[in-house]
C-alpha cells in the first residue's frame, strides 16, 4: 500500500518507525513541513531549544542513557546547521549515536550565493560517521534507515541528514515504513575461539592480573559479566577515565579510575600489571597519554574490542581479540583454569583491596571542610548528600576534572562527561536529556561558572518542559584550567581568565526555576537536599575558592621546562 505525503510529511512518518520518543530543535523555515507533521506525531515529545548546540548535547545525552538514537532536528539551514557543529564532535568523540537533521538550502539555489547558504555536506563529513544530503522527497524514508542504521551500527557515532526545502516539500507515494529490525544487524562478533582459550591460560597463569573496564562495558552494562569473571580469578578491576561507572563503586574489585587522571590506586595497578585484559577501551589518552609511564611496558596485554581497527593501535597486544566486551568475559568465564595456585594473585588482590580501602578513607579524612570552599571538601559534600541512583554529567575544566574520580558511582550508566573531546558547556544540557531518558533517576550536573554562562539560556528549556534536573555550578570566578596554566608556567601573568557572572541562584528564578545559594561549604548539602525535593529545574550557586586551581595536563608544557 502507498500513501502520497510530502518529503517533510515521510521524515516524521520515518522517525515514528523507529519509535523514536523525543526529537531535540529548534524550528526554523527551512523545515516547517516537518515541524507541521510532527505537530500530528503524538508519540514524539517535541522538546524546543534555544541553541543547536546544546539541543544536540541533549540528544546526546538522551542516547548515552538509553542506548536508542539521540535525534536533534535544526530548522533552520546555515546558522542553524552550523551551530551543530559542536555538539556533533563532542557526540563523534563520545561514540554516541545521536542523529542529527537539519533544513538545507533549496537544490536550485546551491551555488549562487543564496540567502543563509553554506555547504553543508562538506562542513558536517569530519564531525560526523557519516553525512547524507537528500536528492528527493521519494529517497527520504531509505535516508533516514541509513541514517539510523549506520548511527547504531558498530561504532557507534553521530549522523548527519540534510534535508532541502524542495525535498521537503515535494510529493511523492510512500510504501509503509519498515521496522528498523528489518534492515539492521541482530547480533554481534562473539571473539575467535581459539583466541578467547589462549587468553584464559593468561590469565591463569597470572601473578598480577588487571582487567581494565571501557565504555564497551559500561554502554553495554556488561559489568555483571566483567565482575563474574574479576570474581573468579580474583583480580582487581579498574576503569578507563570517564567511565568510573563501568562497575557499581561499592564492588570490593573495584579500583576506580586509572590514569593520569585516575587514582594512585588504579593507577599503580595497571604499571604493575603481568597481564592486562582490556575489555572494551581503546587505552587511549586519557587513560595513558599514549606513554608507558602509565602502563606497565612489560604487561601481556589481551585486548578485547568491538571496533577492530582500535585493537593494538597504542600499544602492542599480546592478543586482540575481535568482540562484544561482556560476550568476551562470558565466554572467559566457560574456559578459564583457576585450579593452579593463586596464593601470590591473592595476595596481589588482598593488598590492593587494602590500598583501596586507606585511600578512600583518606580522601575522605584529608577533606577541607573549611572556608573559603575547596574543591575537596565540596567532593565529599557532594559524596554524602547524592542519592546513590543519582545520574551525574560534568562539563570538562579542572574541577569537573578533579570530580570525575572524586565522585561514587554506585551503578551503571551514572556518569556522564565530554570524554576525549573535552567540552566546556556540556554538563547541564546533557543533563536534560538524560533526564528525558530516565525521569525517575536524581540528574546533577556539575559545572563551573563559565560553562554554565554558557549555556544558561536553556534554563527556559527545562522550565518549559518540566525537565527537573540540579545543576551545581562551581563558582571559582575564572576559567580555572587556563588561569592555573598562567599561573605555574607563565609566571602569572593572567589575561582572560578572571570572569564575572550574575548570581546563578538569582537568574535562576527568573526563569521560573528554583536558585539556592551556598556561599560556605555548611550550606551546599542542604540546599541540594532541597533542590532535589523542589519539584522544578534547580540552579545551586557554590562560590569556590578562586585560588584553588590545579593543572592538570603538566605535560603539555615540558617544553617550557617545568
Amino acid at each position: 500500500m502507498t500513501t502520497q505525503m510530502s518529503g517533510g510529511q515521510a521524515a516524521i512518518e520515518a522517525l515514528k518507525a523507529e519509535d523514536t520518543k523525543y526529537v531535540f530543535g529548534l524550528i526554523g523555515s527551512a523545515t516547517m513541513e516537518m515541524f507541521d507533521a510532527l505537530y500530528d506525531a503524538e508519540s514524539i515529545n517535541f522538546i524546543g531549544v534555544h541553541d543547536e548546540r546544546t539541543g544536540t548535547h541533549m540528544a546526546d545525552g538522551y542516547a548515552r542513557a538509553t542506548g536508542n538514537a539521540g535525534v536533534i532536528l535544526a530548522g533552520q539551514n546555515g546558522p542553524g546547521a552550523t551551530n551543530l557543529v559542536t555538539g556533533l564532535s563532542q557526540a563523534k568523540a563520545a561514540f554516541s549515536p545521536v542523529v542529527s537533521i537539519a533544513g538545507a538550502l533549496s537544490s536550485g539555489h546551491v551555488y549562487r550565493d543564496a540567502f543563509q547558504e553554506v555547504d553543508q555536506q562538506s562542513l558536517f563529513t569530519p564531525v560526523t560517521k557519516k553525512t547524507w544530503t537528500a536528492p528527493s522527497a521519494d529517497r527520504v524514508p531509505e535516508l533516514f534507515r541509513e541514517a539510523f542504521r549506520t548511527a547504531l551500527s558498530p561504532r557507534q557515532g553521530p549522523v548527519q541528514l540534510n534535508l532541502p526545502r524542495d525535498v521537503l516539500s515535494g510529493q511523492a507515494e510512500f510504501e509503509d515504513m519498515q521496522a528498523p529490525q528489518a534492515y539492521r544487524n541482530q547480533s554481534l562478533p562473539a571473539g575467535n575461539p581459539d583466541l578467547i582459550a589462549k587468553a584464559a591460560e593468561l590469565l591463569s597463569a597470572a601473578i598480577q592480573p588487571v582487567i581494565i573496564a571501557g565504555g564497551g562495558i559500561k554502554n553495554t552494562e556488561g559489568h555483571e559479566a566483567a565482575l563474574a569473571l574479576a570474581e573468579t580469578l580474583n583480580c582487581p578491576i579498574v576503569t578507563s577515565p570517564g567511565h568510573g561507572d563501568a562497575i557499581p563503586f561499592g564492588h570490593p574489585l573495584n579500583a576506580g579510575q586509572m590514569g593520569p587522571r585516575g587514582n594512585p590506586v588504579a593507577s599503580r595497578l595497571v604499571k604493575e600489571a603481568d597481564v592486562i585484559l582490556a575489555l572494551g577501551t581503546r587505552i587511549g589518552f586519557n587513560a595513558t597519554f599514549y606513554t608507558y609511564d602509565n602502563i606497565n611496558r612489560d604487561a601481556k596485554i589481551i585486548h578485547v574490542e568491538l571496533e577492530p581497527t582500535a585493537i593494538g593501535r597504542f600499544f602492542p597486544v599480546e592478543l586482540g581479540i575481535w568482540s562484544d566486551a561482556p560476550t568476551a568475559a562470558k565466554l572467559l568465564m566457560a574456559v578459564i583454569n583457576t585450579k593452579k595456585d593463586r596464593a601470590t594473585t591473592d595476595e596481589w588482590s588482598n593488598t590492593f583491596q587494602k590500598e583501596r580501602k586507606a585511600y578512600l578513607e583518606k580522601r575522605d579524612a584529608d577533606a577541607i571542610m573549611s572556608h573559603p570552599t575547596q574543591p575537596s571538601g565540596l567532593f565529599k559534600t557532594l559524596r554524602d548528600v547524592l542519592p546513590k541512583d543519582a545520574a551525574i554529567t560534568m562539563d570538562a575544566g579542572t574541577l569537573c576534572l578533579q570530580a570525575t574520580d572524586a565522585m561514587n558511582y554506585w551503578s551503571p550508566k551514572s556518569l556522564f562527561t565530554p570524554l576525549d573531546f573535552g567540552l566546556v558547556g556540556f554538563s547541564f544540557a546533557c543533563g536534560l536529556g538524560i533526564k528525558c531518558a530516565k525521569p525517575e533517576r536524581p540528574v546533577v550536573s556539575l559545572m563551573g561558572d563559565g560553562g554554565f554562562g554558557m549555556t544558561i539560556s536553556e534554563l527556559s528549556t527545562a522550565v518549559d518542559h518540566n525537565i527537573n534536573t540540579v545543576t551545581v555550578v562551581m563558582n571559582n570566578q575564572c576559567w580555572g584550567a587556563e588561569k592555573a596554566y598562567q599561573r605555574d608556567f607563565f609566571n602569572g601573568r593572567y589575561i582572560g581568565a578572571d570572569i564575572s557572572s550574575p548570581p546563578f541562584d538569582k537568574v535562576a528564578e527568573l526563569y521560573g526555576a528554583k536558585g539556592y545559594k551556598a556561599e560556605r561549604l555548611s550550606e551546599v548539602a542542604p540546599a541540594i537536599e532541597a533542590a532535589l525535593q523542589c519539584g522544578k529545574p534547580a540552579v545551586v550557586d557554590v562560590s569556590v575558592d578562586p585560588a584553588a586551581l590545579y593543572s592538570f595536563r603538566r605535560d603539555s608544557f615540558k617544553h617550557r621546562g617545568g
